[in-house]
């Protein structure tokens, strides 16, 4: 199945150009997650993504684009439009471009038709026999994740195109099975961009940024962005053009001193999910999780839930979003409702103890708000939140101001009331 190009003695291109290709895209149906994915990838072999272009199913904006980027770097990668459909139209454009034209590749054809009878137990539909057309001298880049090969077509000036499909699960399976270690070989440079990110929460944008520019000892000497989300504030650490192990070196150099800046403040490194980090606390402390959710409807469970291996340290929970059920399931007293309502310290600090009690945890947390659009008053407006963490009997609240809609103040509930807990088990990274 493989046709893959031969690498070149050319020197390395090390700057490429993304296109991604799709009305989808355009119209905001598709959400490109490709873009990102491959960005990362790159880095790790000493390439980037110099620029980034959207064009839809349409043969002269794909050419286009393609031109405008192969005369700017020489390297360009595409994703989408590799499939049997009328709008699948990548790569007779950018053949057409490179003055080739489409040829049927018997074996593909085959392969595919092999594949068809295998799986689905009946014959090929016509449309997929299109996926067998490839640019005339264009290699073939394997796909072991669907029936669209990739491709790989260059010129005589070492000015190459990589096409992928756009499909996220296709695409990065090739990226990594065939393109990643293609492109590598020809990078010789012995250069990489790497990246490192620490993830904070509970602390906003503006202050780390002024705890960062007062540390002592002069610049970072590295690339360091602030990337604002639900979940916090990620600071991503960037080194280019530098040789592995130098980069390793920048990287856990200015990654030592922001965690002794912010170490109250930073809860794990790359993708780390805060919620992963509150399970490994409890599994080494023999503690188990129990939640009381009202404004967050089970948010909060589901995020400590989608963490494989959870059931060790979770409980259960109980959704109470009427005061009847947090009465009566959670304990609350009739009289703490009445006289402070649901959004309030006391009821919070009840629910953290009654799902203690509900589930025979050591660990109980809570979460009470006014999420909206609609509910909030002068004295609780919405965003107005109290969280509560009960570890064995010594309980933690807060009140948070939360902004944003209803899905980013509930979001957000469920992470601070996580770090709330992160905070009571005193853990540091």
């Amino acid at each position: 199945m493989i046709d893959a190009p031969r690498p070149t003695p050319r020197a390395p291109r090390t700057r490429v150009e993304l296109i991604t290709i799709g009305d989808e895209l355009l119209l905001g149906f598709t959400i490109d997650t490709n873009a990102a994915h491959l960005a990362r990838q790159l880095a790790s072999i000493g390439m980037h993504i110099v620029q980034r272009t959207t064009v839809g199913d349409e043969a002269d904006q794909i050419a286009r684009a393609v031109k405008d980027a192969l005369d700017r770097t020489g390297a360009v990668i595409t994703t989408g439009g590799l499939g049997p459909t009328s709008d699948d139209i990548t790569m007779q454009s950018i053949g057409a471009l490179f003055g080739r034209s489409m040829r049927l590749d018997e074996a593909h054809l085959a392969w595919m038709q092999e594949r068809w009878t295998k799986r689905f137990n009946r014959p090929l539909p016509d449309a997929n026999r299109k996926q067998a057309m490839l640019p005339d001298g264009a290699a073939k880049l394997e796909n072991r994740h669907g029936s669209a090969p990739g491709v790989w077509i260059e010129d005589d000036r070492g000015r190459w195109v990589a096409m992928l499909p756009g499909v996220p699960r296709e695409m990065r399976g090739m990226l990594g099975d065939t393109l990643l270690p293609l492109l590598a070989a020809r990078a010789t440079g012995g250069t990489v961009v790497r990246s490192l990110t620490l993830r904070t929460t509970n602390i906003a944008e503006s202050l780390l940024a002024d705890k960062v520019d007062s540390m002592e000892g002069g610049p970072l000497g590295v690339s360091l962005a602030y990337l604002p989300s639900i979940a916090g504030v990620d600071l991503r650490l960037t080194v280019k053009d530098l040789a592995s192990a130098d980069a390793d070196a920048a990287l856990s150099a200015a990654a030592a001193r922001l965690r002794a800046r912010l170490a109250e403040w930073i809860y794990g490194e790359q993708d780390t999910d805060l919620a992963a980090v509150i399970l490994d606390l409890c599994r080494t402390r023999g503690l188990t999780v129990g939640v009381a959710e009202s404004c967050t409807g089970g948010l909060l469970g589901a995020r400590l839930t989608a963490i494989s291996g959870s059931s060790d340290v979770v409980m259960g929970g109980v959704t109470a979003y009427h005061n009847d059920i947090k009465r009566d399931l959670l304990g609350v007293s009739e009289a703490t409702l009445r006289a402070h309502g649901a959004v309030s310290e006391e009821v919070a600090r009840e629910m953290a103890a009654g799902a203690r009690r509900a589930v025979r945890s050591s660990i109980g947390l809570a979460i009470t708000g006014v999420a909206g659009p609609g509910g909030g008053t002068e004295e609780k407006p919405v965003g107005t939140v109290w969280i509560a963490a009960d570890i064995d009997g010594d309980v933690r609240t807060r009140l948070l101001r939360l902004w944003g809609d209803r899905d980013e103040i509930r979001q957000r509930s469920a992470q601070w009331t996580l770090e709330l807990l992160r905070q009571g088990l005193g853990s540091g990274v």
